[in-house]
């Protein structure tokens, strides 16, 4: 019995030899929406907090200059994040009714070339984010002075937060994990 059971998991393993690194793949895409959800929730709280807590201090006290900038930041941040959360959920925008109505293994391989598509598009904004990042250090924000690298980083960061994620989905859905 025992015997059996070493000879299928051998099996098992000859036919997946990446299995194990598209397992690893998979834990790691689902830990950095975790952390994804998280940091959506705090950028959206501190958006609220910082827009009431300028309303507050402009009708008061003395309007706070770098709010409003922060809070642009934020939005955008979270946009991001939510996008990254969006494709690990399956929760993006898809037109499925074609894809539907065809056999499994069509429906799958455009369900491929569709992945392929969108981990090229992330990939590329990874990639000139990346650049647009280290040639805007330089540059000062006006409101706080914040430089903005830190700013324009959270384009590379989310791109590949996203080509993590679709590739992940991709291996997950043709069964490879």
């Amino acid at each position: 019995m025992g015997q059996a059971l070493m000879t299928a998991a051998n099996t098992q393993k000859h036919r997946r030899p990446f299995g194990a690194f598209f397992s690893h793949l998979s834990r790691l895409s689902h830990g950095v929406n975790a952390l994804c959800e998280v940091a959506l929730f705090i950028s959206i709280l501190l958006m609220v907090g910082l827009t009431s807590l300028q309303i507050v201090c402009r009708y008061f006290f003395t309007a706070l200059t770098w709010s409003e900038e922060l809070t642009r930041f934020l939005l955008v941040f979270a946009s991001l994040l939510g996008a990254s959360v969006g494709f690990k959920k399956g929760g993006h925008i898809a037109i499925t009714a074609l894809r539907d109505k065809l056999p499994s293994r069509v429906s799958l391989g455009i369900y491929g070339i569709t992945q392929g598509v969108g981990v090229c598009f992330f990939a590329i904004l990874a990639w000139y984010g990346g650049k647009l990042t280290i040639s805007e250090a330089g540059q000062l924000s006006p409101g706080m002075g914040l430089s903005m690298m830190w700013v324009y980083a959270m384009y590379p960061l989310m791109g590949a937060v996203v080509v993590l994620h679709m590739v992940a989905s991709f291996f997950e859905s043709f069964g490879e994990v």
